[in-house]
């Protein structure tokens, strides 16, 4: 289970990454449309976000550093679900920008904050399953001697 967990997770992040790394502007546009932070703090979090999404991605999904990623990938999608909840609450009509693009709708168009929200939570949930047991079979971590007990069944077992 914490195997499928961390590549779902992680393959989630990747993809995010990957559709926002190649226009940053639209990454900026984004954050900013939530109106949380700073002018300044915003422009830099939009350009970092789509790096940070892939490197903690990858890191999943080979299984290296598993705990330490499965608890920043769980807090950035809690931070994902505040944020959302906030544009709701505040009455903001945004795109998430959870795969790119992000900012201002458009005419006609309705926010899908209950969904973007339920998945964003599905995933810190898979974030905190990660983090908690160990990282599977098929984790660089167990080859590594990094992640302890590398099969959950095995937890417990001497």
């Amino acid at each position: 289970m914490t195997t499928v967990a961390r590549l779902v997770l992680g393959g989630v992040l990747i993809a995010a990454g990957a559709l926002k790394i190649g226009n940053p502007a639209d990454s900026v546009v984004a954050v900013k449309a939530y109106q949380l932070l700073p002018e300044s703090i915003a422009v830099a979090v939009g350009y970092a976000l789509p790096i940070l999404e892939i490197v903690v991605g990858v890191l999943l999904v080979v299984g290296l550093l598993t705990r330490v990623a499965a608890v920043i990938a769980a807090l950035l999608m809690f931070a994902f679900v505040f944020g959302i909840g906030w544009a709701w609450a505040k009455g903001l009509r945004i795109d998430c920008g959870c795969f790119g693009g992000g900012g201002q709708l458009g005419a006609g168009q309705e926010p899908t904050y209950l969904l973007d929200i339920v998945r964003d939570f599905g995933l810190v949930l898979l974030g905190a399953w990660a983090a908690r047991f160990p990282p599977g079979r098929f984790a660089l971590d167990g080859a590594l001697g990094l992640g302890g007990d590398t099969h959950e069944e095995d937890e417990g077992d001497d």
